[in-house]
């Protein structure tokens, strides 16, 4: 099971208090209207063929952010990862239960890649990385691409491993997420020296274009109105949670809460579509809050979204050329 072990209060302190490095104001080309959804974790393997099917059935592209100790069990890797500043063996989203489990994960990770889906790296043990410098960040980076790349071996399945899989590891893990959207001043220079593409680990007032910090475009989840009194939260389904229930789950309200996260989602596509089409983009995890109603929202969103002629439901890595593209043609950069 999924575990948050920061305080609520302290993980939206974090949250909210990176929407200063919102991007707001910018003129937007008449292009298509981008969504663009990604989960954090990646680990539960029941949502990872819930989440490909919905991505079949409505045309979606997600962006799942892989946490890297999903790959490895406690008594099998686990016991020699160590997060900067922290004791080994310790993850706080805990391991793989079993080889079995670390086989069904790889084969979805690459079915996913298969269907065209942008698979990004969510670092390994989830801690907050606020404190970490530029060499703490490339040590993780380092284990997460380690752990992507015995993956097979790791789940005893190494016979099974595809061609493609080394050439997947070395050059299609384009972007990164931090745990709790924390950062740090050392994240960017271990993001480029790593040859990422992007970085998604912002907080924005609304949906804004990428930033861009020394040359790498970096990506924010937008605050939206959501309830009856609109006030705004971020767009990810962590944070209805805790607006919605206390973080405590509670699936007496699930229909409820489904119906309210869903008209968020309509009422800030609805904004960007008649407006400056600016990508709109979603936070999930791979855990089914308040009786799995972000989920079902999300997958109600993208049905009536998706099949519109002028909007395209695509990851990161897709959305990154066709913004570039869109700026070119107007003008103006990141």
């Amino acid at each position: 099971m999924f575990r948050f072990t920061a305080a609520p209060a302290l993980a939206l302190a974090v949250l909210v208090s990176q929407a200063a490095d919102a991007n707001e104001g910018k003129d937007s080309p008449q292009g298509k209207q981008l969504v663009i959804v990604s989960f954090d974790g990646a680990h539960d393997n029941r949502l990872w063929q819930k989440s490909l099917d919905m991505g079949k059935r409505t045309g979606a592209h997600f962006t799942y952010f892989l946490s890297c100790t999903f790959l490895m069990t406690k008594a099998e890797g686990g016991q020699s990862y160590q997060a900067p500043g922290h004791k080994a063996g310790r993850s706080n989203v805990g391991f793989a239960q079993s080889r079995e489990e670390i086989a069904q994960r790889v084969r979805h990770i690459w079915q996913a890649h298969l269907d065209g889906h942008d698979i990004g790296s969510h670092a390994c043990g989830h801690f907050d990385g606020k404190t970490w410098s530029s060499k703490d960040w490339s040590n993780e980076f380092g284990v997460f691409n380690a752990a992507l790349t015995q993956a097979w071996k790791a789940a005893g399945i190494e016979s099974e491993q595809p061609e493609g899989w080394a050439d997947f590891v070395k050059t299609d893990i384009k972007g990164f997420r931090a745990p709790y959207l924390s950062t740090s001043d050392g994240l960017v220079p271990a993001l480029e020296k790593a040859g990422f593409a992007y970085d998604a680990s912002l907080v924005t007032k609304g949906p804004a274009w990428p930033t861009s910090k020394d040359g790498l475009p970096r990506f924010g989840l937008p605050l939206i109105p959501e309830g009856p009194e609109q006030r705004r939260v971020i767009g990810m389904d962590y944070n209805l949670f805790i607006r919605h229930s206390m973080g405590v789950e509670n699936r007496k309200n699930s229909t409820a809460f489904e119906e309210r996260t869903l008209s968020a989602y309509r009422n800030a596509f609805r904004a960007e579509y008649d407006g400056d089409r600016i990508p709109l983009q979603l936070g999930f995890h791979f855990v089914e809050m308040n009786g799995g109603a972000y989920w079902r929202a999300l997958d109600r969103f993208l049905t009536e979204t998706c099949s519109k002629p002028d909007v395209a439901c695509v990851s990161y890595a897709q959305a990154l050329p066709m913004i570039e593209a869109q700026k070119k043609a107007d003008g103006s950069a990141f």
